[in-house]
């Protein structure tokens, strides 16, 4: 009997089976191809033609980029060179290199002030772009700009010395009367620093070198790919603070407040920017006091900042319009005065929500940097469309210039565009 039992008890495994490895059609590299590729006979057939236009592509291009000459004085002697082929002439690259990067005027002898100057914006630049970082760098981030800008137009080291003091003042008589009253805090920081810069005109004549440590270098000598970094960097970076003042203030309960936004947003994004950049360069000198001088680049800057704000003050008051009522109140319901319930709890959670926004204005902000060649401004655009071309050594060499122009810019939109799809990812919270 107990034999009988024991045949009709089932079998059972005391260790668990070695899992078995996926079909090679489920996984790796064929498993990746047959999902993304092939899944269907109409992706099948699309990626196929897909591979065919960018062979085709890749055919016509590679042996004309492969083939370039490099180490030639002038489109003739390329085109002897090459004998009839079909080959770019890269040395027009070579051989005016420096004056796509810093224009045809800067001094030869400076080209490692504005070079040191692009190097520190990555280390300035770093604390404010990835938090994870010691704070105490940010003390670096807010000498930058002044010494940026001495390193790049020389002359004094007093002229951003008092600038620095002017902020610096302003904000001390915010820190202490914003807290009792934002507006009063507010414009005393504004009068605080407009004082200080007013004196400065007078003190920094007097106290200033008759021979500087770094010789002054003109505006009128920037160019190149320099000058549209400098314009990108500053607009964008003072567009988004003047951006969210005007956001905040077109939802201001004060109607002069709101109605002195809602016009100046309106009124910006009404208009093209190339306009403002002729009111820059033209009209703004009929309203100055005659015998002033006025920096170009700084009216651009001023024109193309102004420009910037209205739009990235839009997209941030879609950020503020998206968070729903709840956030507000609970800001009252712990006691939060409106700039502490804006800067710890509003403001943080809008900006999120708008980052793909500002990052598209930053970017646009950033070629539309090329518009300043139209006021004889010579950027990289201005240089290749003005002095290399209109040169009879290079006179047709199109391709080659435009080519390496669109790759700067790609680089650097591509980077912009890449950190922020980082910061979003770091920054959600969701699990979705």
């Amino acid at each position: 009997m107990s034999d009988t039992h024991a045949e009709s008890v089932a079998y059972v495994r005391e260790t668990a089976i070695p899992p078995a490895p996926a079909p090679v059609t489920e996984a790796g590299v064929v498993g990746w191809l047959r999902q993304n590729l092939f899944a269907t006979w109409a992706n099948a057939a699309l990626t196929i033609a897909a591979l065919y236009a960018i062979y085709l592509v890749l055919a016509a291009t590679l042996p004309w980029v492969l083939g370039g000459v490099w180490t030639t004085d002038s489109l003739t002697e390329c085109r002897e060179v090459l004998q009839g082929r079909s080959a770019a002439c890269f040395s027009v690259l070579t051989e005016r290199w420096n004056q796509l990067i810093f224009g045809f005027k800067y001094p030869d002898e400076f080209y490692w002030r504005p070079s040191l100057a692009f190097v520190l914006l990555f280390l300035a630049a770093a604390p404010v772009l990835f938090f994870d970082l010691p704070r105490k760098l940010l003390l670096f981030t807010a000498v930058y700009p002044f010494l940026a800008y001495w390193l790049i137009w020389g002359g004094t080291i007093w002229a951003p010395v008092f600038a620095a003091l002017g902020l610096v003042a302003g904000y001390v008589i915010f820190d202490r009367f914003g807290n009792q009253n934002f507006a009063t805090g507010f414009l005393g920081g504004i009068a605080a620093a407009l004082v200080v810069w007013i004196l400065a005109d007078y003190i920094v004549p007097l106290i200033a070198s008759d021979d500087p440590l770094l010789p002054a270098v003109q505006s009128r000598d920037m160019g190149g790919f320099m000058l549209n970094m400098i314009l990108g960097v500053v607009c964008v970076s003072l567009s988004l603070p003047f951006g969210i003042a005007l956001a905040l203030g077109r939802q201001s309960n004060m109607p002069l407040i709101r109605w002195i936004s809602v016009v100046f947003i309106e009124f910006i994004r009404g208009v093209p920017l190339i306009t403002l950049l002729f009111v820059a360069n033209v009209v703004l000198a009929y309203f100055l006091p005659p015998g002033t001088s006025f920096d170009l680049i700084l009216r651009v800057i001023i024109m193309i900042t102004m420009f910037a704000s209205a739009y990235i003050a839009e997209v941030i008051r879609g950020g503020l319009a998206a968070l729903p009522k709840g956030q507000y109140e609970a800001a009252d319901s712990l006691g939060l005065d409106y700039a502490q319930s804006m800067r710890l709890i509003i403001l943080p959670q809008a900006l999120k929500i708008s980052i793909p926004g500002i990052v598209n204005v930053s970017v646009g902000l950033f070629k539309d940097t090329t518009l300043v060649s139209i006021i004889t401004m010579f950027d990289l655009v201005g240089m290749i469309r003005g002095p290399i071309l209109a040169s009879s050594d290079w006179n047709g060499v199109y391709w080659e210039l435009f080519g390496f122009a669109s790759v700067l810019f790609f680089i650097t939109c591509y980077g912009i565009s890449q950190y922020s799809q980082w910061l979003e990812r770091r920054l959600t919270t969701d699990h979705r």
